[in-house]
């Protein structure tokens, strides 16, 4: 490597770009701190953390020797937005949502998942579908609308919002009281899912 002194980011880039290994390494170890943390505080689970660290790094990588990265005088901007999207990708394959209790302490989603074999275990999963439906049927259109989009469709708060052409905490509001409603009619009708 050319010994520089205080080289800016563009400079370890093209350093880089032109075979110099140890150029990366001072790009990674300028920005190291800063990036590990902000993936940590998302996360929250250190071993987690360096593997999407590994992951972003892994991702500049391809991006500079594929010659895509276009320097705008923001590479921790960009390396830090491609770790925001790791930490995205990560809690849409984790699916971290909200649970809805029957009264034998079961997810009910999740219970409608459950395959019980033959026809009698067949016949009560319908069953059961048919019970989680008609309470659906009996909150609001647009709380029975964004729990439908999230648990059936799989979809991303940000894109039930799109959806719905509201924001996001809107979405939320109406999954939180959608779910409120939805736990209340099961306790009045003593709900056995």
């Amino acid at each position: 490597m050319k010994s520089l002194v205080n080289p800016t980011d563009q400079q370890l880039i093209q350093l880089f770009v032109n075979g110099d290994s140890n150029a990366l390494k001072d790009l990674v170890k300028k920005h190291k701190d800063r990036i590990f943390t902000s993936i940590l505080m998302l996360v929250k689970d250190k071993s987690l953390a360096e593997d999407i660290f590994q992951e972003v790094f892994i991702k500049v990588i391809d991006t500079l020797r594929s010659g895509r990265y276009v320097e705008e005088g923001k590479f921790l901007s960009w390396a830090l937005k491609i770790a925001h999207n790791l930490c995205v990708d990560h809690f849409r394959k984790v699916k971290r949502s909200p649970v809805v209790h029957s009264n034998g302490d079961q997810d009910i989603f999740e219970s409608l998942n459950f395959s019980e074999a033959g026809p009698d275990g067949q016949i009560m999963r319908n069953q059961r579908h048919a019970h989680v439906h008609q309470m659906l049927d009996r909150i609001p259109q647009d709380q029975r609308e964004v729990i439908v989009l999230r648990h059936f469709a799989d979809l991303s708060f940000k894109e039930i919002a799109d959806k719905m052409n509201c924001s996001i905490n809107t979405a939320l509001g109406r999954m939180r009281y959608g779910l409120i409603n939805l736990r209340k009619l099961m306790v009045e009708h003593q709900a056995a899912i």
